[in-house]
């Protein structure tokens, strides 16, 4: 098996849509991922305390709790308050991408998602940071 396609990280996926979790699910399947699914924000909650997942892909819009909502229970929950949550939603509207942001998601992907910005997002915020933090008491060198 080739190791560096399975990575076996699980991600969950809070979709209330059919076809768009359908399409993050067989995306990231095809890429090795796992994947939880939920069509709800409540039920979303439950599978991150039960699985710890290594990601989250939260819709905004959905049933019952919104994205917003359900992204401040999971920072306020010290089992669950470190899982990166990247919004993906139909809200494009630069405000509201700001707005989605600043309420403290790790990303934001639009709809339709553009499968390789998407998956490049899922690996970034995996990944985390590069590279040492920045300090700005420490000079910097020039070549």
């Amino acid at each position: 098996m080739d190791a560096a396609i399975v990575s076996q990280e699980l991600i969950l996926i809070v979709e209330d849509q059919p076809l768009n979790r359908k399409l993050v699910r067989d995306v990231l399947q095809s890429k090795g991922y796992r994947t939880l699914e939920s069509a709800t924000a409540e039920e979303g909650l439950t599978l991150a305390r039960k699985h710890l997942p290594a990601l989250v892909l939260m819709d905004i819009q959905l049933p019952g709790m919104n994205g917003i909502e359900a992204l401040k229970q999971l920072r306020a929950d010290p089992l669950t308050r470190a899982i990166p949550v990247i919004a993906v939603t139909a809200s494009a509207m630069q405000e509201n991408r700001q707005e989605i942001l600043s309420a403290g998601f790790d990303g934001y992907q639009p709809k339709p998602i553009n499968v390789k910005v998407f998956l490049q997002a899922v690996r970034e915020t995996l990944d985390g940071p590069k590279g040492p933090p920045l300090d700005s008491n420490v000079p910097v060198q020039s070549p």
